[in-house]
């Protein structure tokens, strides 16, 4: 049985998989108060260090810092 609790990515092979699979990813920032709001989602594209990049449900892309963001994906 599949649970619909978000998973948070934070592993290369957990970026990599989500970018195989297709499947929409979230990306939450912290807002001046500490909440997280989510600012993008869609597939992930490219993977690095540093950042991730995501092609937007508009097929913008948008790139995001590892370090300051959280990811996560519903599968």
């Amino acid at each position: 049985m599949k649970s619909n609790k978000p998973r948070t990515l934070q592993k290369n092979i957990e970026f990599f998989t989500a970018a195989l699979s297709q499947c929409m990813v979230s990306a939450w920032q912290e807002d001046p108060a500490g909440v997280y709001c989510e600012v993008g989602c869609g597939i992930v594209e490219r993977i690095s260090e540093d950042s991730v990049r995501i092609r937007n449900n508009d097929g913008t892309k948008s790139h995001y810092a590892r370090d300051i963001t959280m990811f996560q994906t519903e599968k």
